[in-house]
């Protein structure tokens, strides 16, 4: 498959940024907009109070899926290119001549699904890195040889 048109992210990796997604969201809102319910003894009590917990679960979920289902990435002659689109398009250039070093990440989850994160650090400050996770585990591979081939051609080159 040439990777130079936008790839989407495998469905598997969307499974598990809603399940990541659910655990934010049941912390965040749902844990204070829970505990606001019982500490103010608002209308409802226990229900509403569990039905807040149920809401921000079901919210981290749904933007947890989101975000992944709508990333696309691509790699081309200059260089790596991310397209995240969940209310409002972002898209990454990473052009080779920027890129320092790559890293693959696979944690527990991870390895389970069989995918990986790529890590691409670029030149600039100690924070500027690119990162790209819930690629296919082969995608993760490729794209970080290629990547490092085209790296090495370049560097030969001066």
């Amino acid at each position: 498959m040439p990777l130079d048109h936008w790839q989407p992210l495998p469905r598997r990796a969307a499974r598990l940024a809603a399940l990541e997604g659910a655990f934010g969201g049941l912390f965040i809102p749902g844990a204070p907009l829970a505990a606001v319910w019982w500490f103010f003894d608002l209308p409802g009590g226990l229900w509403a109070a569990s039905l807040g917990l149920l809401v921000g679960l079901a919210f981290g979920g749904w933007i947890g899926h989101r975000r992944l289902t709508r990333t696309r990435w691509r790699l081309d002659a200059q260089g790596l290119g991310l397209r995240r689109d969940l209310m409002w398009q972002l898209e990454t250039r990473i052009p080779i001549s920027r890129v320092q070093h790559l890293d693959l990440r696979r944690g527990p989850l991870e390895r389970r699904a069989g995918l990986a994160t790529l890590i691409v650090h670029t030149a600039g400050t100690r924070l500027s890195a690119v990162t790209v996770n819930g690629l296919d585990e082969a995608d993760a591979e490729r794209l970080r040889d290629t990547l490092a081939h085209q790296l090495d051609q370049d560097a030969d080159a001066l």
